[in-house]
């Protein structure tokens, strides 16, 4: 005799223990047009004013009896299911297919919690989730950047030099050579935070829920700042101002700011110098930028 597969049994229990729950999301085990005493052709105005009978009838201020009250419950839930055609087509349905557990139950809770929910709930919900988490994964990268610039020699030299300098070269014996003072450590935080290329402090306004709010007022200062641009070095033809032709050399040479702030003010100068927003100084910038590389090669 051949051997019954075990997965067939195992479906055949999974289904008698969800096909009974697909009649019960509406009503638990009780039918929702017998818990109001009419047909399941009844119209409206039947069900409710069959509703409304019963509700007189068993209402916690008329009948103070526990069972009616749990009773008032259920005629009022299955009110709430019959009373709307589109909620009493879906339990119609679950009841007449019972199998399609999955599909009834979607159709449940799309039909009372989702029309309930406020979608700009949702979305503000989402948003307060998604900045949590990128402030905390900037918090935990900038962390770990710290922790591994106070890990280089460079870092520990300036920590000793440092202290060389604030003691006038008397170094505290207790602390011996290798131990340095926590507060010049602290001191030196801030000149070690802009060391770190490619790793930015944690800000709230670099959040995305933050930024997605100061959305207009970001658009505003864009469009201002391009009139503006327009109307100076365009109409008017005014010679570039500093920060701007600083903006003209950084972006030409695709630097980030930040990596811009860390460069010597020289550098910075001689980079402006050369009016690399023209196409024809850039192109000989370059050419002399490939000569230095074959030579030091």
């Amino acid at each position: 005799m051949a051997a019954v597969s075990p997965l067939p049994v195992c479906l055949l229990l999974v289904a008698a223990l969800l096909l009974p729950a697909s009649n019960a999301i509406y009503c638990d085990d009780d039918d929702c047009y017998d818990l109001l005493g009419v047909k399941q052709d009844a119209n409206a105005s039947e069900i409710k004013k069959a509703y409304y009978k019963l509700s007189l009838k068993h209402h916690p201020d008329k009948n103070p009896d526990p069972e009616s009250k749990k009773l008032f419950v259920k005629v009022a839930n299955a009110y709430e299911i019959l009373k709307d055609e589109t909620t009493r087509e879906q339990y119609d349905y679950a009841v007449a297919h019972p199998e399609e557990f999955f599909y009834n139950t979607a159709q449940y809770y799309r039909a009372y919690y989702g029309y309930k929910t406020d979608p700009r709930a949702v979305l503000i919900g989402l948003l307060l989730i998604v900045s949590a988490f990128q402030y905390i994964n900037q918090l935990t990268t900038y962390s770990q950047a710290i922790e591994s610039v106070k890990q280089t020699p460079a870092y520990r030299n300036r920590l000793k030099a440092l202290e060389f300098e604030r003691t006038g070269g008397i170094s505290s014996k207790k602390k011996g050579n290798k131990q340095i003072d926590k507060n010049l450590e602290n001191e030196l935080r801030g000149e070690v935070d802009l060391q770190i290329q490619g790793v930015k402090k944690p800000s709230v306004w670099s959040l995305y829920g933050v930024q997605l709010i100061l959305l207009p007022y970001f658009i505003g200062k864009l469009l201002t700042w391009q009139i503006c641009w327009f109307w100076r070095y365009r109409v008017k033809k005014l010679p570039y101002a500093w920060e701007d032709a600083c903006y003209l050399t950084r972006t030409s040479l695709r630097i980030p700011d930040n990596t811009w702030q860390n460069i010597d003010e020289f550098t910075k100068e001689d980079l402006v110098m050369k009016r690399l927003w023209e196409k024809a100084n850039m192109e000989r910038h370059m050419a002399e930028v490939r000569k230095g590389s074959r030579r030091r090669r």
